[in-house]
Protein backbone atom coordinates (compact mmCIF):
# COMPACT_ATOMS: atom_id res chain seq x y z
CA UNK A 1 0.00 0.00 0.00
CA UNK A 2 1.30 3.35 -0.85
CA UNK A 3 1.57 5.18 1.70
CA UNK A 4 2.42 2.27 3.72
CA UNK A 5 -0.09 1.39 6.94
CA UNK A 6 3.13 0.16 9.60
CA UNK A 7 3.18 -0.64 13.04
CA UNK A 8 6.64 -0.90 15.14
CA UNK A 9 6.08 -3.79 17.72
CA UNK A 10 7.98 -5.11 20.80
CA UNK A 11 7.38 -8.81 21.59
CA UNK A 12 9.57 -11.59 23.54
CA UNK A 13 11.24 -13.83 21.52
CA UNK A 14 9.51 -17.21 22.92
CA UNK A 15 6.22 -15.84 21.57
CA UNK A 16 4.41 -17.82 19.46
CA UNK A 17 3.15 -17.51 16.23
CA UNK A 18 -0.09 -17.82 17.69
CA UNK A 19 -0.04 -15.10 19.71
CA UNK A 20 1.77 -13.31 17.14
CA UNK A 21 -1.13 -13.19 15.32
CA UNK A 22 -3.27 -12.25 18.17
CA UNK A 23 -0.46 -9.14 18.93
CA UNK A 24 -0.72 -8.53 14.77
CA UNK A 25 -4.99 -8.07 15.04
CA UNK A 26 -4.48 -6.02 18.10
CA UNK A 27 -2.07 -3.76 16.49
CA UNK A 28 -4.34 -3.50 13.19
CA UNK A 29 -7.36 -3.02 14.67
CA UNK A 30 -8.86 -6.45 13.40
CA UNK A 31 -10.85 -8.72 14.94
CA UNK A 32 -9.78 -12.14 14.15
CA UNK A 33 -12.57 -13.01 11.31
CA UNK A 34 -11.10 -14.86 8.82
CA UNK A 35 -8.18 -17.20 8.48
CA UNK A 36 -4.60 -16.59 8.66
CA UNK A 37 -1.31 -17.98 8.06
CA UNK A 38 2.59 -17.75 8.22
CA UNK A 39 4.48 -17.81 5.50
CA UNK A 40 8.42 -18.10 6.23
CA UNK A 41 10.27 -19.42 2.90
CA UNK A 42 8.34 -22.47 2.13
CA UNK A 43 6.47 -23.10 5.19
CA UNK A 44 3.58 -22.47 6.44
CA UNK A 45 2.00 -21.99 9.65
CA UNK A 46 -1.04 -21.27 11.09
CA UNK A 47 -4.02 -23.65 12.70
CA UNK A 48 -3.81 -27.12 11.99
CA UNK A 49 -7.33 -28.00 10.22
CA UNK A 50 -9.25 -30.60 11.85
CA UNK A 51 -10.88 -31.39 8.06
CA UNK A 52 -8.96 -33.96 6.62
CA UNK A 53 -9.54 -32.51 3.07
CA UNK A 54 -8.42 -29.19 4.02
CA UNK A 55 -5.86 -27.72 1.14
CA UNK A 56 -3.52 -26.06 3.33
CA UNK A 57 -0.96 -27.64 5.10
CA UNK A 58 -0.12 -25.57 7.81
CA UNK A 59 2.58 -26.93 10.72
CA UNK A 60 1.08 -25.36 14.11
CA UNK A 61 1.47 -21.74 14.77
CA UNK A 62 1.09 -22.78 18.34
CA UNK A 63 4.31 -24.92 18.64
CA UNK A 64 6.31 -22.13 16.44
CA UNK A 65 8.21 -19.66 18.16
CA UNK A 66 9.97 -16.56 16.88
CA UNK A 67 12.91 -17.24 18.15
CA UNK A 68 13.02 -20.60 16.26
CA UNK A 69 12.27 -18.56 12.86
CA UNK A 70 14.11 -15.70 13.63
CA UNK A 71 16.92 -15.02 14.58
CA UNK A 72 19.26 -12.07 12.92
CA UNK A 73 18.59 -8.52 12.39
CA UNK A 74 16.27 -8.10 8.87
CA UNK A 75 14.78 -11.51 8.28
CA UNK A 76 11.59 -11.33 6.93
CA UNK A 77 8.21 -13.43 7.26
CA UNK A 78 4.96 -12.73 6.11
CA UNK A 79 1.53 -12.70 7.55
CA UNK A 80 -1.27 -13.09 5.08
CA UNK A 81 -4.91 -12.37 6.71
CA UNK A 82 -8.41 -12.94 5.11
CA UNK A 83 -7.47 -15.28 1.98
CA UNK A 84 -10.22 -13.47 0.20
CA UNK A 85 -9.08 -10.03 0.54
CA UNK A 86 -5.24 -11.11 0.45
CA UNK A 87 -3.97 -8.59 3.43
CA UNK A 88 -0.33 -9.56 3.57
CA UNK A 89 1.83 -8.01 5.78
CA UNK A 90 5.73 -8.20 5.72
CA UNK A 91 7.63 -8.81 9.40
CA UNK A 92 10.83 -7.77 9.58
CA UNK A 93 13.04 -8.47 12.82
CA UNK A 94 14.12 -5.07 13.47
CA UNK A 95 16.73 -6.03 16.31
CA UNK A 96 16.71 -8.57 19.35
CA UNK A 97 17.05 -6.24 22.62
CA UNK A 98 18.21 -7.67 26.05
CA UNK A 99 14.58 -7.52 28.06
CA UNK A 100 13.18 -4.45 30.09
CA UNK A 101 12.27 -5.29 33.50
CA UNK A 102 9.84 -2.22 33.30
CA UNK A 103 8.66 -2.99 30.14
CA UNK A 104 5.10 -5.01 29.51
CA UNK A 105 5.52 -6.75 26.22
CA UNK A 106 4.11 -6.72 23.42
CA UNK A 107 3.89 -3.05 23.19
CA UNK A 108 3.84 -0.61 20.35
CA UNK A 109 6.17 2.20 19.74
CA UNK A 110 4.62 3.77 16.93
CA UNK A 111 2.95 3.06 13.46
CA UNK A 112 1.03 5.24 10.66
CA UNK A 113 -1.64 5.44 9.69
CA UNK A 114 -5.29 3.81 10.35
CA UNK A 115 -6.04 0.35 9.75
CA UNK A 116 -8.32 -0.77 6.87
CA UNK A 117 -11.81 -1.77 7.94
CA UNK A 118 -12.36 -5.54 7.88
CA UNK A 119 -14.35 -6.93 4.97
CA UNK A 120 -13.30 -3.88 2.50
CA UNK A 121 -11.72 -5.66 -0.50
CA UNK A 122 -8.21 -6.05 -0.07
CA UNK A 123 -6.08 -3.45 -1.73
CA UNK A 124 -8.48 -2.44 -4.55
CA UNK A 125 -11.09 -2.46 -2.12
CA UNK A 126 -9.70 -0.17 0.36
CA UNK A 127 -8.93 2.50 -2.22
CA UNK A 128 -12.33 2.78 -3.83
CA UNK A 129 -13.25 2.77 -0.29
CA UNK A 130 -11.09 5.52 0.33
CA UNK A 131 -12.38 7.87 -2.96
CA UNK A 132 -15.76 6.86 -1.69
CA UNK A 133 -16.14 8.53 1.73
CA UNK A 134 -13.94 11.38 0.81
CA UNK A 135 -15.83 12.45 -2.48
CA UNK A 136 -19.54 13.41 -1.74
CA UNK A 137 -20.50 13.51 -4.89
CA UNK A 138 -19.41 9.61 -5.51
CA UNK A 139 -22.07 7.13 -6.00
CA UNK A 140 -21.00 4.99 -2.86
CA UNK A 141 -20.27 7.88 -0.50
CA UNK A 142 -23.37 7.23 1.73
CA UNK A 143 -23.03 3.63 1.33
CA UNK A 144 -19.51 3.63 2.76
CA UNK A 145 -20.35 6.25 5.67
CA UNK A 146 -23.20 4.14 6.98
CA UNK A 147 -20.93 0.83 6.35
CA UNK A 148 -17.78 1.92 8.35
CA UNK A 149 -20.67 3.76 11.30
CA UNK A 150 -20.58 7.38 9.98
CA UNK A 151 -16.56 8.75 9.63
CA UNK A 152 -13.17 7.27 8.90
CA UNK A 153 -10.17 8.49 9.10
CA UNK A 154 -6.91 6.80 6.96
CA UNK A 155 -4.11 9.17 8.47
CA UNK A 156 -6.12 7.86 12.47
CA UNK A 157 -3.22 6.20 14.88
CA UNK A 158 -3.52 6.33 18.58
CA UNK A 159 -0.11 4.22 20.06
CA UNK A 160 -1.72 4.49 23.42
CA UNK A 161 -5.34 2.88 22.58
CA UNK A 162 -2.89 0.63 20.84
CA UNK A 163 -1.50 -0.53 23.85
CA UNK A 164 -4.52 -0.55 26.33
CA UNK A 165 -5.83 -3.31 23.51
CA UNK A 166 -2.49 -5.00 24.10
CA UNK A 167 -2.99 -5.39 27.62
CA UNK A 168 -5.16 -7.98 26.80
CA UNK A 169 -2.31 -10.44 25.38
CA UNK A 170 -0.52 -12.10 27.64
Amino acid sequence: MRPPIWRRVQVPSDLTLAKLHRVIQAVMGWYDSHLHQFIVGKTYYGVPSLDEFSELELKDERKARLDQILSRSKQKIVYEYDFGDSWEHEIVLEKILAPDSRTRYPACLGGARACPPEDCGGVGGYANFLEAISDPDHEEHEEMLEWIGGEFDPEQFDVDLVNQGLKTIR
